[in-house]
């Protein structure tokens, strides 16, 4: 199948290297040359483990190829995926679709004989049927399709989910497109994996419903984790006991100081703006959206009780600035509340992320950035844990002793046993345990 992809973002990078690994012949666009100059000689602009080897094997063997030029790609594919931006619009949390609709009316002007037009992009229902109406009014003779295709992918692990995915969901009506869109994806049955065909407007709504329902399992585990530090209990003790019931499943039951990224936070308010003005509001993605909102600041408040009360004077060392590990994406993370809360009290911080730290530098002025986890930990008072990358599961807490002015952790993604941590005398806080 020949494929156009439209937008090099994350999701638009990762489906057209992935679908030229399918065998595929893919042509990724954007209208950044320098990125496409850059993709082009195998420089990956996203951290994603095992992306930048794909890409540069599948350009080497023809399959995939990167370009500004849409008119040519669109005209001789099969099926055009948007993979443009949807950010939060300013001021009602809504979906901003103004680059939807931009790359419809570019297809629009270029298509040539029946192709499969796909929203790969995070849209609200509807969105589908309006692609389909700007393509009509700027190209009456098209002949086309549009078809709602989610990606459901985890930053870090997108490869794997999309080369093995649970379900791919098509929202598709005409026999056509559902014949096109199941050779797109026929490699994948190998693993039987379903594919699922529905209404494009339901397509559209699964997606939503899916992140919100993980953004409120993440929640639900938060809340809980409060409860047990009130009653004596193990937040992860509890989270076991109802993970084993294959009704409830223990993904998403990790506790820690909220949810972030790209997806979570923008998914569940515009699943909210989109509920509210069909007159079915989603009062519990509402709450969700609120208490993580609350929770991301509230661990400040959870690192300057720990330090007796007051971190005015006091060097905090962070380590982990992105949302969650294997990623340098900051958007949304919990690092972008806590650290100007700690700065406002008066701390100096000092950080380290494996892979975040250009991103951060744009977003956290007055941060004295480090070069290792060790360098970041000389002279602090405190050590607070936001990002749970691998390296920072094994510190060794004789050597980070030594170099800390004083021995407080505060642990919020509970990477340490408390025990072991009082142990090596530390003052140790994490989420939801006993400190022992």
């Amino acid at each position: 199948m020949r494929i156009a992809v439209v937008g090099t973002g994350y999701v638009g990078l990762v489906s057209g290297t992935c679908f030229s690994e399918f065998g595929h012949d893919v042509v990724c666009i954007d209208t950044d040359a320098q990125k496409i100059d850059g993709l082009k000689n195998g420089k990956v602009p996203i951290f994603e483990p095992g992306l930048e080897d794909l890409v540069i094997k599948n350009v080497k063997a023809g399959h995939l190829k990167f370009d500004t030029n849409l008119k040519e790609a669109v005209s001789k594919a099969d099926a055009v995926f948007i993979a443009v931006g949807t950010p939060s619009r300013r001021g009602d949390g809504q979906a901003d679709l103004t680059y939807v609709y931009a790359a419809a009316k570019d297809i629009a002007e270029n298509l040539s004989g029946y192709t499969v037009v796909v929203n790969k992009s995070t849209v609200p229902v509807g969105t589908g049927g309006k692609v389909d109406e700007i393509i009509r009014e700027t190209n009456p003779n098209a002949q086309f399709e549009v078809v709602s295709n989610p990606e459901f992918l985890r930053e870090g692990a997108a490869i794997e989910d999309f080369m093995r995915p649970d379900r791919v969901v098509v929202g598709a009506t005409t026999e056509q497109a559902k014949d096109v869109m199941a050779a797109i994806y026929r490699p994948l049955s190998l693993f039987q994996t379903p594919l699922v065909f529905t209404s494009r407007e339901s397509a559209e709504l699964t997606k939503y419903a899916g992140n919100a329902f993980l953004a409120m399992k993440i929640t639900f585990i938060n809340e809980i984790a409060d409860l047990c530090e009130q009653v004596g209990a193990n937040v992860h003790d509890v989270a076991k006991g109802i993970g084993l019931d294959g009704r409830i499943g223990g993904k998403f039951l990790h506790p820690g100081p909220g949810f972030g990224g790209s997806c979570f936070p923008k998914d569940t308010r515009a699943l909210f703006e989109t509920s509210a003005a069909a007159g079915a509001p989603l009062r519990i993605v509402e709450t969700v959206i609120n208490i993580n909102e609350k929770r991301k600041k509230d661990m400040a408040e959870r690192v300057i009780k720990t330090c007796g009360g007051s971190v005015s004077g006091l060097t905090i060392a962070v380590l982990g600035l992105t949302f969650k590990p294997n990623t340098d994406d900051m958007r949304e993370s919990p690092s972008l509340d806590i650290i100007p809360e700690l700065i406002s009290a008066g701390a100096t911080v000092k950080a380290y992320d494996p892979e975040g730290m250009v991103e951060a530098k744009e977003h956290l002025p007055g941060v004295e950035f480090c070069e290792n986890s060790y360098t970041t930990l000389e002279s602090a008072d405190a050590l607070v844990i936001i990002t749970e990358w691998n390296e920072f599961r094994a510190l060794n807490m004789d050597k980070v002793k030594s170099l800390m002015k004083t021995p407080v952790m505060i642990d919020l993604r509970n990477i340490y046993d408390p025990t072991e941590m009082k142990g090596h005398g530390f003052t140790y806080e994490s989420i939801g345990r006993p400190s022992k």
